[in-house]
């Protein structure tokens, strides 16, 4: 388990790896209140609930409020259900992403839109929608930092399927992630962390290089 700020009166992140795919399940803590959102509940439902109780702020565990999905892929909601039946809290996902839900028997409480902002305590965590990986993709942003899901790693995009997935994913970085200041940190859905000025060099080269008109899949920055 591992934790971050922004600064020292910021809301706490902690990240787990779950699962096969080591997915980063996140824990975001409002210091004043004790109050937490839980991202991605993605693999080993009994370890993410002990981690939880163990978080400590005080004497207490904190008390999480909601549960956001960045997407609805499998290794991103495989823990959902227990979860959320032992936590008692709603659960809000993009409704593009509603078919790919149901197809893991996931369903949502409440849509994460484009514009949304999900208060907790005195912040504001904002949702931006960059589609591509999944039609419903969405980052949180909040502060100076930013949770990605599968919408960008260190070294290139998240996987997708078809060419024209891979074109949506880039227009969706460019209009988004690309915009933010570079001290913009991203905490990707699988792996370590990285920056928006780490990535921009490798993602503006990528965009000025001619690409094979099926590219797709696990790209890298640096593909040919």
């Amino acid at each position: 388990m591992t934790s971050s700020d922004a600064t020292s009166h910021a809301p706490r992140l902690y990240v787990l790896p779950v699962g096969e795919w080591q997915e980063n399940c996140y824990l975001l803590v409002e210091r004043a209140t004790n109050e937490g959102l839980l991202i991605d509940p993605g693999d080993e439902a009994s370890r993410i609930l002990d981690w939880i109780a163990g978080v400590r702020h005080g004497d207490a565990a904190p008390t999480v409020r909601k549960i956001l999905l960045t997407h609805a892929h499998r290794d991103h909601v495989g823990a959902l259900a227990e979860v959320r039946a032992e936590l008692g809290v709603l659960v809000g996902l993009h409704p593009d992403d509603g078919p790919l839900a149901a197809k893991y028997g996931v369903t949502a409480d409440f849509t994460l839109s484009d514009g949304d902002v999900v208060r907790l305590g005195a912040y504001d965590i904002r949702v931006v929608h960059a589609p591509g990986h999944t039609p419903g993709s969405v980052c949180l942003r909040f502060d100076s930092r930013a949770i990605v899901g599968d919408v960008v790693f260190p070294g290139g995009p998240g996987h997708t399927n078809t060419p024209e997935e891979l074109n949506q994913s880039l227009a969706s970085l460019q209009g988004t992630v690309f915009t933010w200041p570079d001290e913009t940190t991203l905490y990707p859905g699988h792996g370590q962390p990285t920056t928006v000025g780490q990535e921009r060099q490798g993602f503006e080269a990528f965009l000025a290089r001619p690409r094979p008109a099926d590219m797709c899949g696990d790209v890298t920055w640096a593909a040919q």
